[in-house]
């Protein structure tokens, strides 16, 4: 099934968002020669730590998207307020409705409905507005998901899995994170595997489902 999707959609509130919640999928469905845009909305200057530039995430995620594939003119890097999403929100609908005219997507994956953070949830909100006769998945966040529907699956590859892993060490400003670090990578991943008796997996919460 994941080799039918040829023009896939990745919304990234910020920065990183997306390799972390779908970085081995991207991984995959480019192997498979789909074409991936990534849309990262905001770069989260005033989140930076110190010691590092406050366009640092800019040329992080430029090189983490090409680790996993992902071609130069196909990200898009927004440059929106980090945790203010939601005061911004038709500006969002009106870039996501042009995205939409302007491609012909067959697949989109954001974060979860259940994701408690307010810039995930304004994108995903507004997502499925834009995309709704459009599959949608939802990606998982453990940390800011309250609740999670391990309602889809996506079967990796150890491959896909170090791509993913190889990718988020393109972020050094953001390493001192928990969930960068190469064990959390891989124990999700097996985890995720072992519920549909995969090596390794991805986990989707399914928002919206069409089938041609």
């Amino acid at each position: 099934m994941i080799n039918s999707y040829k023009n896939v959609l990745i919304l990234a509130p910020h920065t990183d968002d997306g390799e972390l919640g779908a970085g081995g999928t991207i991984s995959k469905l480019i192997e498979n020669g789909a074409k991936v845009t990534y849309v990262a909305f905001s770069t989260a200057q005033e989140s930076v730590p110190e010691g590092f530039p406050k366009e640092i995430l800019s040329k992080e995620v430029k090189n983490a998207t090409t680790k996993l594939g992902v071609s130069k003119e196909n990200l898009i890097i927004l440059n929106y307020q980090v945790r203010r999403l939601n005061y911004f929100r038709q500006e969002i609908l009106d870039e996501l409705i042009q995205l939409k005219r302007d491609n012909s997507f067959d697949l989109v994956l954001t974060p979860s409905l259940q994701d408690i953070h307010q810039d995930h949830a304004t994108i995903t909100q507004e997502a499925v507005r834009a995309f709704k006769n459009i599959t949608i998945l939802g990606y998982e966040l453990i940390w800011n998901n309250l609740s999670f529907d391990t309602t889809c699956f996506v079967k990796l590859d150890e491959m896909h899995v170090e791509n993913k892993y190889m990718a988020l060490q393109c972020y050094e400003s953001q390493s001192s994170r928990d969930y960068m670090s190469r064990d959390f990578i891989y124990s999700l991943a097996k985890t995720r595997g072992v519920q549909i008796g995969s090596n390794y997996a991805e986990c989707f919460e399914v928002i919206r489902w069409v089938i041609n």
